[in-house]
């Protein structure tokens, strides 16, 4: 293991910033089951733009995770497919992804009770508004 991931300068870091952003878990996720082509993994990635598709696919390959096979056809035909390192990375964005579908209700309680709670700063000047917004109080 390389260095400290709470400085912002160690490598482990950057690597876990790639692997914590929401379109690597999901690409990661859609590859488990085997290889697709571009247009396949967007359209199962539903919400990504193909820039960043293209910037995350890119990253992952240049990071070991993923392969990029070029299939010499017309039209052009690629795949991209999980690697060993790729596959092991599956495993605990798995148990991520699981862990999320379990306390989603909890989590959206949570956030029930959070917007609907009466929130003041010291000086007093922020009150719950309508529908649990915050707004500011002028005098």
């Amino acid at each position: 293991m390389l260095g400290n991931p709470y400085d912002p300068d160690c490598p482990t870091r950057a690597l876990l910033d790639r692997i914590g952003d929401q379109w690597t878990v999901l690409i990661v996720g859609v590859l488990g089951d085997g290889p697709l082509r571009f247009t396949e993994i967007g359209k199962r990635v539903r919400g990504i733009s193909q820039k960043v598709l293209t910037q995350t696919l890119r990253s992952l390959v240049r990071d070991g995770i993923l392969t990029r096979t070029a299939y010499p056809e017309i039209p052009p035909h690629v795949e991209y497919e999980l690697t060993a390192l790729g596959r092991n990375l599956a495993e605990p964005l798995d148990m991520l992804d699981k862990w999320a579908r379990v306390h989603m209700g909890e989590v959206l309680d949570a956030r029930k009770t959070y917007d609907g709670a009466d929130i003041s700063r010291a000086d007093g000047n922020v009150s719950q508004g309508a529908g649990g917004q915050a707004t500011r109080v002028t005098a």
